[in-house]
């Protein structure tokens, strides 16, 4: 058993509205990715094992980090993001919730948009609360149990989850921490004979400087 790193996947199209538009990274992400490369080779991160989901923006992100490790990125699909455009759409057309224009909508949105979805109050969902809930703690203690650190490039939503599971966070504290979450960002969980334990959360120590403070986003 070792640590697992969890990163964030850089900043994608945050115009879009829909899933399919949102996938792929944009100029900035690569820079983020390529950014968050460099750290680790520099701080001597080495990884023996490298996961990511099956979207195109942890692909990309993968990709652009490019990390010193001997075997290539396992594309496991149990690592990818909620749907959640998917699920905003349904919200707003079942219970005339409107789909957020800008990040202050997002703040009193996703409460609630996971409060409908674990209550099972949006119909016909692309996957339940619970069964998002389950596949990322087996993908989680599957990878926690394997030899070797190991890195993990998904999204924020599924980070949030896997914060819910390590430190049984309720929903509001749940939102509050996707919110939280930005793009590159490094978050570290630890196996301990008790469980696994958060050891770094929402770390950005490739953009702690002057002169990329810029280069920092959420969406």
């Amino acid at each position: 058993m070792s640590h697992v790193t969890l990163v964030r996947h850089g900043q994608a199209n945050s115009t879009a509205r829909d899933e399919g538009s949102y996938d792929q990274l944009s100029p900035l992400g690569w820079q983020q990715a390529e950014w968050l490369g460099g750290y680790f080779r520099t701080a001597g991160e080495r990884f023996a094992r490298v996961y990511c989901g099956t979207l195109r923006r942890h692909v990309e992100t993968a990709q652009g980090i490019n990390p010193d490790c001997a075997t290539a990125t396992v594309q496991d699909a149990r690592l990818n993001e909620m749907s959640y455009f998917d699920l905003a759409h349904a919200l707003e057309q079942q219970h005339g919730i409107a789909v957020p224009q800008d990040r202050e909508g997002f703040i009193t949105h996703l409460p609630t948009l996971f409060t409908y979805w674990k209550e099972g109050r949006i119909d016909n969902p692309p996957e339940s609360f619970a069964h998002f809930e389950t596949r990322v703690g087996e993908a989680l203690h599957e990878i926690a149990a394997g030899e070797g650190r190991a890195l993990v490039v998904t999204s924020g939503g599924l980070i949030g989850m896997a914060m819910r599971i390590v430190m049984g966070l309720e929903l509001p504290a749940m939102a509050h921490a996707c919110l939280a979450i930005e793009n590159s960002s490094v978050h570290r969980i630890q196996p301990l004979p008790t469980g696994l334990a958060l050891t770094q959360f929402n770390a950005l120590p490739h953009l702690d400087t002057p002169e990329r403070q810029h280069a920092r986003s959420h969406l």
